[in-house]
């Protein structure tokens, strides 16, 4: 089992920054990847943004060159960094980590809600 507890979110006006994190605590050693979605008002859930054990990263397309997805294995802990905040930003994050062990499994965080407005 992987446990997820989110921090970060809030208010914040357009043009602004938030950082979330996301740390991880259980069967951390099998994790494999862990990302960001969100899942705006109105929209379907979606990929923002994912880190593997590697270091590859890869972004949605509306927030490449905005977010930065990192981890510190010591801390056990992922965050996205989000600059240049937009409206069309606002959404529930929730922070997900997959593992494989006999099998894929998906974690999910509570979500932390992100507001972007003036």
């Amino acid at each position: 089992q992987v446990q997820l507890v989110e921090s970060g979110g809030g208010l914040v006006q357009p043009g602004g920054s938030l950082r979330l994190a996301c740390a991880a605590s259980g069967s951390i050693a099998s994790i494999y990847a862990m990302g960001w979605y969100r899942q705006g008002p109105g929209k379907q859930r979606e990929l923002v943004a994912t880190i593997v054990n590697g270091g590859n990263t890869d972004y949605a397309d509306s927030v490449k060159g905005r977010f930065t997805i990192s981890r510190d294995n010591a801390k056990n802990t992922v965050y996205l960094q989000m600059n240049s905040l937009k409206p069309e930003d606002t959404a529930v994050y929730y922070c997900n980590a997959r593992r494989f062990v006999i099998g894929w499994s998906n974690y999910w965080g509570q979500g932390t809600q992100v507001t972007v407005s003036s």
